[in-house]
Formats: C-alpha cells, sequence, structure tokens
C-alpha cells in the first residue's frame, strides 16, 4: 500500500510539472469568427490540426486557443454547414496572437455565381454573382454590370445599364451596403457614360434579383442589384492598368483588428472604343473615381461605418464627319443607301457626383441587430451641345461614294442640334434598418425619410433644313423640332417604410415563408402607396432528385422620380402618379451533375401587369418620358439558366430568356385621310383631294423594351496541361426591338433595331505566382500574383445597331439610317495582387 502510495504522488508531480512547463511555453490566438456577412458565428469548433481537443467560439463569435510556442502550427475552424478553413501560426512564448476568421457557408453546386448559400436556392429571381469574375469577363464593361448583362441580355456594349424582364433602365434598384446607388440622369449615349459607382475590386457579395424581390427592398418595378463592400481580414493591395481602365485598391486592418479600410481608385478613358465609331473626330472621354469603406468597431455590440465616393466624368466630342448606309435587299433590287455628313461644332459634357453615408451599428444581443444610416448624394451636370451636320443622301456606287448627279441625289440639308442643359440634384436621406432572430422566425423592418432638391434649367432643340426649306415649315416662322426646355426647382420629401418575417417551418418538407409590406409617400402629389409582397419556397424530402420549387407575388410600384416627370416638351408634371404593378414569380432550382460535376439548373416564369404606365421611348441610353400615366401594359415570359462546370473547375453559365411586353396607350390615335374613292391619301397619291377621314386607335403595340429572345452565355476553359494559361468567352444575343420616333403616333413601332449578337472572348496568363520561390532580392518579394490578360471584343465583328438617323428627301420621305456600334477591337490588360 505504501509502494502503490509513493507512485500515485510521483505520477501526480511529474503530471503537474509538465503542465506548468507547457504553460511556460504555451502562446494563444485570440480572435473572432464570423460569416459572409461579418455576423459572429456561435460554437465553431477551433483546435490544432491532428489534435481532438480545442475550444468553441462564444454567442459573440469570439474564441481563445493554446498553441505550443515557437514552432509553426495549423489551426483548423470548423462547423457542419461552413467549409473548414485551416491557418498557420507562429508565436513567441507567452504571446498572444489576434485573428479574424471568416467561414463561407459550404457550397453544395459551384462556387461562385451558381450556389454560395441555401438563400440563393430558396428566394425567387435571385441570382449571387462572384465579384471575382467581373475582373476576367472580357467586356467593354468592367464591371458587375457586364456579367449581369450575360444574364438578362443587353443591346449596347458602351453602357452599364441594363434591362431586366421588359423594364427599362431607370426600373433597376442598386443597393451598396444598405445605401440606395443614382447615377447621371442627363447621359444620353453609351459613349458619355463614365465608371459605374461599383467598384468589383472592393466588392465581397453580389445578389442580383431578377424579379420578384422582397420587401425590404425599395419601390421600382424591375430588378435589384445588392452589393456588400470587403470588410477584410487581412491586408492586401490590387492594381490593374489595361487600355480601356486603370484601378488601384487596398484593404486592411489596425493591429487591434478594431478599424478596417478599404480604398478604391479608378480612372477610364474610352478612347480606344470612341475612335472606332463610325462618326469621325476628335473624342477626349474622362472618367475617374475614388471611393473608400472605413469601419471601426467599439466593441462586439457597436460599430460605425462610412462609405464615400466621388467621382467625375467629362465627354469632350469634336466632330468632323460621318458615313452612314442602310442596305436594302428585295426580290426585285438591292441598293445602298447612304448619307455624308460634314460636322461643325462641338460637344462637351461634365457629369460629377458625390455620395457619403454614415451607418450606425448596435447589436444589444445576438437576436438583435439595429442600424441607423444617414447619407448625402449630390450630382451636379452640365451639357453643352452646338453641332451642325450637312449632308448629302443618296445611292452609293461600288467604292462607296455617293452620286452626286442632281438626277440621281435623293437629297442634301442642314441638320443641327443645341443644347444648354443644366441639373443640380441633392438627396439627404436618414432611415433606420432592424432585425431580429426569433428562430423560426427572422423579422425585419425599416423606416426612411428623404428630401430631394432638383434644379433643372433645360433648352435642347434640333433644326432641320431639307433643300433649302427648314423643316417642319412654318413660313416666316423658324420652326424646331424636339424642344425640350424648362426652369424647375423641386423639393420633394418621401417616407417610406417595411416590415418582413421570414418563416421557417419543419415537417414532411422544408419550407419557407416570406410575407411582408411597405409603404411610401411623398409630398409632391400626395400619393399614400402600399406594397404587400409574398415569397415562399419548400423543398420534398422524399424526393431522390434535388429540387427547391418557389415563387414570389405582390404589388410593386415606381414613384415619381425627376426623369419620369419631364414631358417631351420639357414641362414637369408634378403630379404624376407611380406606375404600379402586381407581379407573380413561380420557378424550380434543381441541383444535379453534369459530366460528373455539380451543376444547378434554374428556370422562372413571370407575368407583370402595370397600370398608371408612364409611357416612353428609348434612343441609345437617353429615355424620354411621356410624363402622363396614360397606359397600361403587360410582360409576361420563361427563363432558364444553367449553371457548370462544363470544364472541370472552371464556372460557366448559359442563359435562355423568351419574354413579350406590350403596352396600350390611351388617347393613341391617328387619323387617316381619304379621297372620293375612299383610298388612304398618302404622298405617292394622284388624287390628293380630302373627301373623308378615318380616326384609328393604335391599341397593344410592342414596348420599347420588347425582346422576344435574349441569349448569355460566359465560358471558362484552361490548358489541360497548364491551368496557368486560361480563355473566357462572353456571348450575348438579343432579337430585334422595336424603334419609336419620339413624338409621332402613326408611325409608333414603325422601326425595328435588327437582332443583337455580341461575342468577346479574354486570354489570361499567370505570369507571377507568389507560391513559387523567388529570387532574395527578387523586385516582387511580397507579391502574390500577376496576370496579364488579351481581350477581342467583338471577335466576329457584327455590326449592330443602336438608333437611326432620319433624314428627308427631296420628294419629302423619310429615310431611316442605322447607327452602329463599335467593330472588332482588342485590349489588353495586367493586374498585380499583393
Amino acid at each position: 500500500m505504501k509502494k502503490f502510495t509513493f507512485i500515485f504522488y510521483f505520477l501526480l508531480n511529474c503530471l503537474l510539472s509538465a503542465k506548468l512547463f507547457a504553460q511556460e511555453n504555451n502562446a494563444f490566438i485570440s480572435g473572432k469568427i464570423l460569416d459572409e456577412k461579418y455576423h459572429p458565428l456561435e460554437n465553431i469548433f477551433v483546435h490544432i490540426s491532428n489534435n481532438p481537443t480545442g475550444v468553441h467560439s462564444n454567442d459573440s463569435g469570439c474564441f481563445k486557443l493554446s498553441i505550443p510556442s515557437e514552432t509553426p502550427v495549423t489551426v483548423e475552424f470548423s462547423a457542419a454547414n461552413y467549409s473548414g478553413y485551416k491557418k498557420i501560426f507562429f508565436a513567441e512564448k507567452n504571446q498572444t496572437l489576434q485573428a479574424e476568421i471568416v467561414l463561407l457557408e459550404k457550397t453544395t453546386t459551384l462556387a461562385d455565381v451558381n450556389v454560395s448559400s441555401q438563400k440563393e436556392r430558396e428566394q425567387a429571381g435571385l441570382i449571387v454573382i462572384s465579384p471575382e469574375k467581373a475582373m476576367i469577363n472580357p467586356s467593354p464593361v468592367n464591371g458587375i454590370e457586364g456579367l449581369i448583362k450575360t444574364l438578362v441580355g443587353s443591346n449596347n456594349e458602351l453602357t452599364s445599364q441594363y434591362s431586366v424582364r421588359g423594364g427599362n433602365f431607370d426600373e433597376n434598384l442598386v443597393y451598396v451596403n444598405g445605401y440606395e446607388i443614382y447615377r447621371p440622369f442627363l447621359v444620353s449615349s453609351g459613349q458619355q457614360e463614365g465608371l459605374s459607382f461599383i467598384n468589383p475590386t472592393l466588392t465581397q457579395n453580389v445578389d442580383f434579383f431578377t424579379g420578384g424581390f422582397q420587401t425590404k427592398y425599395g419601390d421600382k418595378m424591375s430588378s435589384v442589384l445588392d452589393v456588400t463592400y470587403i470588410h477584410p481580414a487581412e491586408n492586401h493591395g490590387q492594381a490593374y492598368v489595361s487600355l480601356l481602365e486603370q484601378g488601384l485598391s487596398f484593404e486592411g486592418l489596425s493591429k487591434n483588428k478594431k478599424f478596417t479600410y478599404v480604398i478604391g481608385a479608378r480612372t477610364r478613358d474610352n478612347r480606344n472604343v470612341t475612335k472606332s465609331q463610325p462618326t469621325q473626330g476628335n473624342y477626349i472621354p474622362s472618367s475617374s473615381d475614388a471611393q473608400a469603406l472605413l469601419t471601426y468597431s467599439f466593441s462586439n455590440k457597436f460599430s460605425i461605418e462610412l462609405l464615400g465616393n466621388y467621382s467625375k466624368t467629362k465627354f469632350t466630342f469634336y466632330p468632323q464627319s460621318e458615313q452612314l448606309t442602310a442596305s436594302v435587299f428585295s426580290p426585285l433590287y438591292a441598293a445602298d443607301y447612304g448619307a455624308d455628313i460634314d460636322f461643325t461644332g462641338s460637344e462637351k459634357d461634365k457629369y460629377t457626383t458625390a455620395f457619403a453615408g454614415l451607418t450606425f451599428i448596435h447589436k444589444p444581443n445576438k437576436k438583435l441587430n439595429l442600424k441607423y444610416l444617414f447619407s448625402y448624394f449630390g450630382d451636379n451636370e452640365k451639357q453643352n451641345t452646338d453641332i451642325t451636320g450637312s449632308y448629302i443622301f443618296g445611292n452609293r456606287d461600288g467604292n462607296g461614294n455617293i452620286d452626286t448627279d442632281p438626277d440621281n441625289l435623293l437629297g442634301e440639308g442642314i441638320t443641327q442640334n443645341y443644347a444648354r442643359n443644366n441639373l443640380n440634384i441633392h438627396l439627404w436621406s436618414a432611415q433606420h434598418l432592424g432585425s431580429y432572430n426569433g428562430g423560426k422566425n427572422f423579422v425585419q423592418w425599416g423606416l426612411k425619410a428623404e428630401r430631394q432638391n432638383v434644379t433643372s434649367l433645360m433648352n435642347q432643340w434640333t433644326r432641320s433644313d431639307s433643300a433649302g426649306y427648314t423643316l417642319p415649315y412654318g413660313g416666316d416662322e423658324l420652326q424646331l423640332s424636339n424642344v425640350l426646355q424648362n426652369d424647375e426647382h423641386l423639393n420633394i420629401t418621401r417616407f417610406s417604410g417595411f416590415v418582413q418575417d421570414n418563416i421557417l417551418f419543419n415537417d414532411s418538407s422544408a419550407y419557407a415563408l416570406q410575407v411582408g409590406a411597405r409603404f411610401n409617400y411623398n409630398n409632391m402629389n400626395k400619393e399614400f402607396l402600399v406594397s404587400p409582397r409574398i415569397g415562399f419556397s419548400f423543398k420534398p424530402k422524399n424526393w431522390q432528385r434535388d429540387v427547391i420549387f418557389k415563387a414570389s407575388g405582390g404589388i410593386y410600384d415606381q414613384p415619381l422620380f425627376y426623369r419620369e416627370m419631364i414631358g417631351l416638351n420639357g414641362d414637369v408634371n408634378t403630379q404624376l402618379k407611380a406606375q404600379k404593378s402586381w407581379q407573380v414569380t413561380v420557378g424550380a432550382d434543381y441541383s444535379l451533375q453534369v459530366f460528373n460535376r455539380p451543376a444547378r439548373w434554374v428556370t422562372e416564369a413571370y407575368y407583370k401587369n402595370m397600370w398608371d404606365v408612364d409611357p416612353y421611348d428609348i434612343n441609345n441610353v437617353s429615355i424620354q418620358y411621356y410624363a402622363n400615366n396614360n397606359a397600361k401594359a403587360y410582360a409576361y415570359g420563361i427563363e432558364t439558366r444553367l449553371f457548370a462546370q462544363l470544364v472541370k473547375d472552371a464556372d460557366s453559365w448559359i442563359s435562355l430568356g423568351i419574354m413579350r411586353t406590350k403596352e396600350n396607350i390611351n388617347g393613341l390615335n391617328y387619323t387617316d385621310y381619304l379621297n372620293a374613292e375612299g383610298q388612304v391619301i398618302t404622298s405617292s397619291s394622284q388624287d390628293k383631294t380630302v373627301a373623308d377621314s378615318a380616326a384609328h386607335s393604335v391599341g397593344w403595340i410592342r414596348r420599347p423594351t420588347d425582346r422576344l429572345v435574349t441569349f448569355g452565355m460566359f465560358f471558362q476553359d484552361y490548358l489541360p496541361q497548364n491551368k496557368n494559361f486560361k480563355v473566357y468567352l462572353n456571348t450575348i444575343f438579343g432579337t430585334n426591338l422595336p424603334y419609336n420616333i419620339t413624338g409621332s403616333t402613326r408611325y409608333r413601332n414603325a422601326l425595328e433595331i435588327p437582332s443583337y449578337l455580341r461575342v468577346d472572348m479574354g486570354f489570361s496568363a499567370l505570369l507571377l505566382d507568389a507560391e513559387r520561390k523567388q529570387r532574395s532580392r527578387s523586385p516582387f518579394l511580397g507579391v502574390k500574383n500577376i496576370w496579364a490578360s488579351l481581350e477581342v471584343f467583338n471577335l466576329i465583328n457584327k455590326d449592330n445597331t443602336i438608333s437611326y438617323t432620319l433624314l428627308k428627301s427631296f420628294d419629302n420621305n423619310t429615310y431611316a439610317l442605322p447607327n452602329r456600334l463599335t467593330p472588332r477591337l482588342l485590349n489588353f490588360k495586367i493586374m498585380l495582387n499583393w
């Protein structure tokens, strides 16, 4: 017994001594674990690799782990619903290292555009986009919007704007870190556009809703682009240089991890694109911006964010000449009509915007999240145009020259375009956003007050002269066309809010329900709007196939804003009502295997019924409203998309949409004048004596965005022997669009813009990789990688049409000559990360 007691105490003493020795030689890792949205994660298991013991994070995401000192240690972070993460640490004796770890929800299919979480599969219309793809996507628009176009279609590669499910550009909502983002309002062509607000190098998450979006999003009728900027967990930088755009960005955090910053600056010069335009001249486009997101965390419960952006765009143009051609083919003859135009004058445009947003975040406990957001948006726009074009119009010969023989010449004249437009907008807003996580119920709410000050001074017109006569002819009085003039000062106060409950059910199937309503009121027309919305999804548990069915429906209104209020002559209709719609979306999300690799096939059908519609015409990217709620409209269609790895480890997608949208404009009538024989009198009629007339209603006609078929594809590939050499293919196709002559009743939908086809290709090569051993004196120490890319825009050199120039002939007939977009172009880009 004494011997046993001695051995027991001897072993106990050894264990205690070893423990004390280990403590003296140990170090610690202390930190916080967050999800993709930078919310704290509870119960994450933290341990040293190959060691079954460890610690769990608390309800604030915090943890502290003991590790051996003075030796590299691999620490693992894991949980059932999150992708595992490993990181190597090295610490001195008794040192405490600080770490902030971000875990991603486990992916069930692709890692990028397709699935990053279950929410994408459950919510109608939602596509989660990888911002990294924006930097490799071969497109003249270097940003998130370039990727969106492959999903919803486009007819203009020079603009970052897009049309979704029959809506126009103004029907799309854009948010960055909870703030609604605005763009310049007077831009009339893609070549005038500057940089998009969204900087892809600063972007972490992108949620894009093609329709059926939730109550928490604002009052528009088509889509939502919800962007979250990076919350850095380490110091990082990126720079890129191309023939079109240059950018530099930094992200990092302080030693105590309380302060983080994301800063970016960009410049863009479209000269390489604009110089290829049919109109020859001296193009001087330039655009630059700087933006930053700064955050400071006082504690686990209080933090603040500051988001700022300043952007300036200039477009100066001295046109010289232009050649337009329209080919006519028929069973009887073929002809090439053309116009040669010589210009004098210039266009000078300037667009300056500034944004600042301050957010206070309060998290009283792990269930309640409160935000208070205050923002300012300023917009200063100036357009100065005075360009006169002298043209001759006739048939082109085999050499492309116009036959100037007076007997063969079809027409000649002068067109003068004049504009002196000034617009100033100041917008202040204050809002509160809150959420409460009650387990099966996740409740969200919000209130917002907004003040808009708009000062508009506009004077623009067109003077047309054909064969020495001003058109339209007004005798001794000079007649101008396309006259738009105003001098307005508007002050609008808006109030809006919403409440939404996200409900989870547990029974034989996995059900999720989103139900809520939002309101909107403004003191301009004193219209009070209520918009209830509902979303629903379920996944049958007993099915062998992984399918989620989803649906959404509700009221989607679009209250008046500055652009919708301006009529054809520039008058501002302050009593314009909101455009209104009810919408229904149903769909299915099928997770499957393609080539033994994960894929998703998503299909949605939708219907929109609209009333109090404000009709409009589109010319290039300029939207001219009628400022009247005198139309009703509808849109319906079906969209299907396949997200797959057609090549292993290279995400690609294919999108196909079929859609029809039409409108019926009240009072849109035209009159036919008949001669004695009851024939409609035209310019070619011999008997032009009016004997009778007949009035006709135009009825249901195609809307300016009516495109029957859209197709988009983003494809990646690489060399089988070397993944560091990659190729990217971006393809967009869309069938024809109607083109309206502004202000014309009889000939609305008289013209069509032909089908749009665009193929862009990019080739990338990895020039430097930090994982490869570098020399100690290498100038690239600290650089992670360097990529070089060669991009070929409009690979097939397709002549796409964006609009028409209308010319009068000597016999008073009108000819439409197409304005073309860009031909084949090359772009070179280098990207560096450190």
